[in-house]
């Protein structure tokens, strides 16, 4: 009695809880581009101090050229990835990288598809 009790509490947990490899674990973001974009963005925040001190003092004129040349040194050093120039606006939902619209974070093919089946609350197509 004991046993067919525990085999049915096993067999309710079971399709209660989902078992640990049974089902595709899926990450937060769509691809790996934008991932890499979220850490071009993250690395770029933590440098912006570091860089805008250094392009500083590099672009200064009045200082001396030697301390300007240690400066562009300096740099150099630091990650590629820090520079905020590296980093591309991209669709939440497709990652696509051109014709986002910046408002949204959407491409404009996925905005286009939301609008025309109302599932974005305030925008409407043109009608004239």
């Amino acid at each position: 009695m004991a046993a067919s009790a525990l085999g049915w509490a096993l067999r309710a947990a079971r399709q209660v809880l989902p078992a640990a490899c049974t089902r595709q674990v899926r990450s937060y973001y769509v691809d790996w581009r934008m991932l890499r974009d979220v850490k071009r963005r993250k690395l770029a925040f933590e440098y912006a101090d570091e860089r805008l001190r250094i392009n500083a003092i590099r672009k200064n004129t009045i200082l001396p050229r030697e301390l300007q040349e240690v400066a562009d040194k300096e740099i150099a050093a630091l990650p590629r990835d820090s520079c905020p120039v590296r980093i591309r606006n991209r669709c939440v939902l497709t990652s696509r990288p051109r014709g986002v619209k910046r408002r949204w974070r959407l491409s404009r093919i996925v905005f286009r598809h939301f609008a025309d089946h109302a599932q974005m609350s305030g925008i409407q197509r043109a009608m004239w």
